[in-house]
């Protein structure tokens, strides 16, 4: 059974390597080349930095080029791996269970947490290993009755050095990313062309054949899988005369940094805990980005910053269009969420004895989702009824809500539950 899978991100490479392993005959296209960490140390920068000689976040792509940046509004920035692992290979290793809107729509993924969770096994990064800062944080977020917690990450502690660069790739291997899945369903046999940015999928007698990449290569298959994420699968499937909705999410990331000399935050994984609120989270997160690309942050050396994230479920309002371009604002809602959970962000670093100046970064987004999202009787085919025959996806464009949360666990999951639905239809062709 042919099966072309597109993207090899956490829903490409679980989906790629469960089919694989299940008598499938499986080829990936990735759009991206093959991933590279950042190795150089960050330190050089500095000096540029101070001046204002790094310009805006778009030379971020020149030093790092599997991050792919856009802005899609005046105000806000979309972030997102075009490489082999997909964003996994920029993400902070964190495996939290997130699962805003999936009861409405009767999605019950506890059977795939609890299988990706056995075989990744997240720890905790632990506590008395945390800088100072980080421990007085969690202490003032204690206090005010948020109740913070340890975030489970799927690191090896004992490869990592603790350098806090998790977002720009673990040159160590001590973080998880689905290049591991990757990895599996090539030495299983499938195949892996990076470099191959899929243009549309082919379309033959209402049935789904196959695919053309951008430089006009046809690839036929019996099953298309998209897994290009919130933006890419959208983009796809317009280019090929399909729907996406118009409901894109992105889980706005923005980040309070405030003052304390000698913190050296950044010598510490990122994210170490979290407190989860209704609709948002609150982190320490050093935000990288911020700190070398955004004016009002560039005073304070990143020795003395402190960063504590807001990660905003943010209203599902967003269009991606054929040529790759993305219309999606900050919200009035948005803004007044941001508005509430900044202020708390404060209080909490107040009270961990970091001064001001105050100052947001960048509002950025990297979970990118909602594009093709699931109604309820879209659940027991794991698949959009107006999808043609043949055609399959599995990333976070199937979750109908934006959730506020690390989203690398949710997305493999949708994909392993994609994955075994394919399987059961085909079960008698393999």
């Amino acid at each position: 059974m042919k099966t072309i899978v597109v993207g090899s991100g956490a829903g490409g490479a679980t989906v790629a390597r469960e089919l694989q392993s299940r008598g499938f005959d499986v080829l990936i296209l990735e759009a991206g080349p093959p991933f590279k960490p950042f190795t150089r140390h960050i330190s050089w920068a500095e000096p540029l930095r101070r001046f204002g000689l790094l310009g805006g976040e778009g030379t971020f792509k020149h030093f790092f080029p599997s991050m792919d940046i856009q802005r899609s509004s005046r105000e806000l920035i979309l972030v997102r791996g075009l490489t082999t692992g997909g964003s996994t290979v920029l993400s902070c290793g964190n495996l939290v269970r997130a699962d805003q809107g999936l009861e409405e729509i009767g999605l019950d993924l506890t059977p795939e947490y609890d299988e990706l969770e056995g075989e990744l096994n997240p720890t905790i990064i632990p506590p008395g290993t945390w800088r100072p800062v980080t421990q007085d944080m969690f202490q003032s977020a204690e206090n005010l009755g948020l109740n913070p917690k340890p975030t489970p990450k799927v690191v090896n502690k004992d490869k990592c050095n603790y350098c806090g660069l998790c977002e720009l790739g673990c040159s160590r291997g001590a973080r998880w990313d689905s290049r591991k899945f990757l990895n599996e369903a090539v030495r299983n046999g499938a195949i892996l062309k990076s470099r191959s940015p899929v243009e549309k999928v082919i379309i033959e007698k209402g049935r789904v054949t196959g695919v053309v990449t951008r430089d006009s290569k046809q690839y036929h298959a019996d099953v298309v899988v998209l897994s290009a994420g919130g933006i890419g699968t959208a983009q796809i499937l317009k280019n090929s005369g399909l729907k996406a909705e118009d409901h894109l999410w992105v889980d706005i990331v923005l980040t309070l940094g405030g003052v304390l000399p000698g913190a050296r935050q950044l010598e510490e994984p990122p994210m170490a805990w979290y407190t989860q609120q209704e609709d948002y989270i609150l982190s320490p997160y050093p935000d990288i980005l911020s700190h070398y690309f955004h004016k009002p942050w560039r005073k304070v050396p990143i020795q003395d910053r402190v960063g504590l994230m807001v990660k905003l479920a943010d209203v599902e309002e967003g269009a991606v269009y054929e040529d790759g371009r993305v219309d999606k604002s900050l919200t009035d809602h948005d803004q007044q969420r941001l508005d509430r959970a900044i202020s708390q962000a404060q209080e909490v670093m107040e009270g961990a004895g970091i001064s001001g100046p105050f100052v947001r970064g960048v509002p950025n987004g990297g979970h990118l989702g909602g594009t093709v999202p699931l109604k309820k009787e879209d659940v027991p085919d794991m698949k959009p009824s107006w999808l043609p025959d043949g055609l399959w996806v599995a990333d976070l464009s199937l979750a109908p809500h934006s959730q506020g949360l690390p989203t690398i666990l949710l997305t493999a999951a949708l994909a392993l539950r994609v994955a075994r639905n394919i399987h059961r239809n085909f079960d008698d062709r393999i």
